[in-house]
């Protein structure tokens, strides 16, 4: 394994850092190019559409999309079949994620002036959310959970969920997650003839207001195309973990953390911080000895090699002002005062505090969301959460007198920017 080691005293750190972190998230012309089209088609033609490409694509041979739906009870199903230590693992879990989503939840407020004009916010749920989970290569039911569970806490109506099953194949801890979340619909489409037909909506799939959860390069240039016909969550890019470290933690620890998102696939980013260029040294050889030992050991050390590092730095100030820079997506302080640094932090998904927080623990239980920012947006993002799922009507409900005060001030300023019929709309409330 060769993983590049950089240091902040070498002059030309600043553009070593830039090339390291560069990666070219505009997408590839040719997937776009096909995107377009499913989408075009699936916008004119709807489940025969959906139909075709998922039976092409997924080896299927469904005879229409009712065919693709899985009934609640085959959710109740897979969920009672599971093992008795997974379903009890993925119900701690949704129990977690639940409890924290529930402090989130936006409340309505007014209030009224002395002059009894009222002014305020109202607060709504989405009426229908679509939920994309990734299938084929690996399975997700943490994904489920972290995406359906805020959605349902806000007070989502309903809940379409889409998941591929290449070959048929259905993954029984999806289905199961679905059951425990309460998703209402499933559909067994992904690619983006499923975002497709979540966001213009077709004979069997209604429109959805907003479509979240993760995908594939053609599942990400499908909701960049809708964006604007439904919502989105993000588009999310290749995973990411910084760790800054004082030197005091095993190193064996730290370098499984950096092989958790190493191991999401070739493109994943593992970056470590430390002022101890010892301790960096014993990682390294940690990082040999343990790769060995993990069945995804080609990918991880695919993803090590072309975007992981090893940053000497001269303190920890150094490397929290580096780290605000990167924003990444997951941040683990592996150091002696965490909650004192992390006050430090302005940009990060998510911070994980302490030698034991190790990263993947958000990844599946600890409760906050783990659809976080990507690729350096958590320095204007945030996690996926309750307030994704719910919307503000500002409310507006002026008095007769208060339009004697507001009526000039808007009448004013219309004239000012040439709109007269604004002016004469406030002026007509004015008392003569």
């Amino acid at each position: 394994m060769n993983i590049r080691r950089l240091s902040t005293l070498d002059p030309t750190f600043d553009a070593n850092l830039k090339a390291l972190l560069a990666f070219e998230t505009a997408q590839d012309d040719s997937v776009d190019a096909v995107v377009a089209n499913i989408l075009k088609d699936v916008k004119a033609r709807g489940d025969a559409a959906v139909l075709e490409y998922t039976n092409r694509f997924d080896k299927t041979n469904a005879t229409n999309l009712a065919d693709l739906e899985v009934s609640k009870q085959e959710l109740q199903v897979a969920l009672n079949g599971l093992p008795a230590n997974q379903r009890k693992a993925l119900q701690a879990a949704a129990d977690r994620v639940k409890n924290y989503h529930e402090k989130q939840v936006m409340q309505s407020w007014s209030y009224t002036e002395a002059d009894g004009t009222m002014l305020g916010q109202q607060i709504a749920a989405l009426d229908r959310v679509g939920l994309y989970v990734p299938g084929g290569k690996a399975a997700y039911p943490s994904s489920v959970l972290m995406n359906a569970i805020p959605a349902k806490v806000a007070g989502v109506a309903e809940l379409i969920m889409v998941v591929p099953t290449p070959n048929g194949e259905k993954n029984a801890l999806v289905l199961a997650a679905a059951a425990i979340a309460c998703v209402d619909r499933v559909f067994c489409i992904g690619g983006a003839q499923a975002v497709g037909a979540l966001a213009y909506g077709t004979q069997t799939i209604p429109q959805v207001d907003k479509i979240t959860g993760p995908g594939n390069a053609y599942v990400a240039a499908a909701k960049r195309r809708v964006f604007g016909v439904v919502g989105i969550d993000m588009v999310a890019g290749p995973s990411e973990i910084l760790v800054i470290c004082d030197g005091k933690t095993d190193p064996d620890w730290i370098a499984m953390d950096l092989f958790s998102q190493a191991e999401h696939d070739e493109l994943a980013q593992a970056i470590l911080l430390s002022p101890d260029a010892a301790f960096l040294d014993k990682v390294v050889a940690s990082m040999q000895k343990l790769v060995e030992t993990l069945p995804r050991k080609a990918i991880v050390n695919t993803s090590i090699t072309n975007r992981g590092a090893l940053i000497l730095v001269r303190d920890l100030d150094e490397a929290v002002e580096i780290s605000n820079y990167i924003a990444p997506e997951h941040l683990e302080l592996s150091v002696e005062n965490p909650q004192e640094m992390s006050k430090k932090i302005k940009h990060a998904g998510a911070i994980f505090m302490g030698r034991n927080t190790c990263e993947a623990l958000g990844d599946y239980c600890a409760g906050p969301n783990h659809v976080l920012p990507t690729s350096r947006t958590a320095r204007f993002s945030s996690p996926l959460g309750v307030y994704d799922f719910q919307k503000r009507s500002s409310l507006i409900m002026v008095s007769p007198e208060g339009a004697q005060v507001l009526g000039r001030v808007a009448s004013t300023l219309a004239h000012g920017e040439g709109l007269q019929a604004h002016a004469k709309s406030a002026e007509y409330r004015l008392k003569k």
